[in-house]
């Protein structure tokens, strides 16, 4: 290998095990790779800025702001209290009510780590409140979360089609289905832990309080109808579709639940525009480093090295499974889509895979990495919350864990499970 792919590879490596932020850890081995390999430096900069030039990219502040606008403006909150009211009777019914009610939120605010925040900040307490373990609740929220890149609208397929050159409105329609179905396993597990460990159940709601939850959680509920019909029904696109959740979400929140003060606008925005200034370090960084390995040739050496080992195109895709989450295991999600992209798309042509089902079998993979041991955002969020050590929310994580691996490879050899919808 030349110094350059040594730096790309090996140097990148080590600066992750030293604990080098992956933002930094990118730019600096991009960085030093154009000295070594005496391509102009003025490079770097037109690359950071060439990487952040497409529309779609913009509708991730717009997510990341709408997420934070309606956790504090009250609809999630509308949302629990409406999935409280249909299932809390049942076996495992607060877990139930967790999944349930992030199924939704995923569908308004497209993002993992926000879902989490969102539903586990008042689910958690009040499923440790009524028999559940802490951990377990935290597992709950934690699984609930990775919902959020599945079900549409999605960040992690808006940067997935940009970085594939696909159609993203095709791309959220692939992870319809999928995520419905993740739901429901993640469902089946509550309801298995409640058994197991003869959780009391609530009290049946009255017509009254489900009357009353309907009535008051109509415009939560709106919000997925609005922002999903409008994106399939041709009146925006995705990206506006970000935009008119924010401006939706904070209609509602001041004006009508009136939990948003102004005063407080301000706050809101500069949270987002922290969270979103990480995504967008890491995707510009990345944009330098996916130049270099294609001038390295890396990407389509290593395809041709799989298809000269690897006949058998279910045995790439479960390789490449493993491979994915481990790697997703220990290194940022959105990393790992801008830096490995042109390698996983060498692949999938060289193997003939659909582009749309391959973009749903990626972002099912990373999803399940922001909830895995030991670096998920999901994660992190969920022991932020309960103030709960790494370990200890570890050890109840598999169950949710497998569950999400069986839809993977649902999702990986039935490809009509995600194009069906498309």
């Amino acid at each position: 290998m030349s110094s350059t792919a040594w730096l790309l590879s090996v140097g990148f490596a080590a600066l992750m095990l030293l604990g080098v932020p992956f933002a930094f850890a990118i730019g600096i081995v991009v960085a030093l790779s154009l000295v070594v390999s005496g391509i102009e430096p003025m490079l770097l900069p037109q690359t950071l800025v060439a990487g952040t030039q497409s529309f779609s990219l913009l509708a991730i502040p717009f997510f990341m702001l709408a997420g934070e606008l309606m956790s504090v403006g009250g609809l999630s909150q509308r949302l629990i209290k409406v999935a409280e009211v249909f299932v809390r009777h049942m076996t495992g019914g607060l877990g139930l009510v967790t999944v349930g009610a992030a199924t939704i939120f995923s569908a308004i605010s497209g993002s993992a780590p926000a879902t989490t925040a969102a539903i586990g900040a008042v689910m958690i307490p009040a499923m440790a409140a009524r028999g559940y373990s802490k951990a377990f609740a935290t597992a709950v929220a934690v699984s609930a979360g990775v919902l959020g890149p599945l079900i549409p609208p999605s960040i992690a397929f808006v940067i997935w089609g940009v970085i594939a050159e696909q159609s993203i409105s095709k791309l959220f329609s692939a992870g319809i289905l999928p995520g419905i179905i993740m739901a429901i396993g993640l469902m089946i597990v509550c309801w298995w832990h409640a058994k197991k460990n003869n959780i009391p159940t609530e009290p049946r709601a009255s017509r009254q309080e489900i009357y009353e939850a309907l009535r008051d959680g109509v415009w939560a509920m709106l919000a997925p109808v609005i922002v999903l019909g409008g994106i399939y029904g041709g009146v925006f696109t995705p990206t506006e579709a970000a935009l008119v959740s924010c401006v939706y979400a904070l209609v509602i929140g001041t004006l009508v639940e009136k939990r948003i003060k102004w005063k407080e606008i301000y706050e809101l925005v500069w949270r987002s525009m922290k969270v979103t200034s990480i995504v967008m370090s890491i995707i510009i960084f990345s944009a330098g480093f996916g130049i270099l390995v294609a001038q390295e040739q890396l990407a389509p050496k290593a395809a041709t090295w799989l298809a000269a080992n690897i006949h058998e195109k279910w045995v790439m895709l479960f390789v490449l499974n493993i491979v994915f989450f481990l790697i997703a295991a220990v290194m940022d999600e959105i990393a790992i889509m801008v830096i490995f992209g042109p390698l996983l798309i060498a692949i999938a042509k060289s193997f003939g895979i659909d582009p749309i089902h391959f973009g749903s079998i990626i972002v099912t993979n990373v999803s399940i990495g922001m909830a895995a041991p030991p670096i998920g955002y999901c994660l992190f969020v969920g022991m932020a919350i309960s103030g709960l050590k790494l370990g200890e929310v570890a050890k109840v994580m598999w169950p949710f864990i497998w569950v999400m691996l069986a839809v993977l490879m649902i999702v990986t050899y039935v490809p009509q499970f995600s194009l069906i919808l498309i």
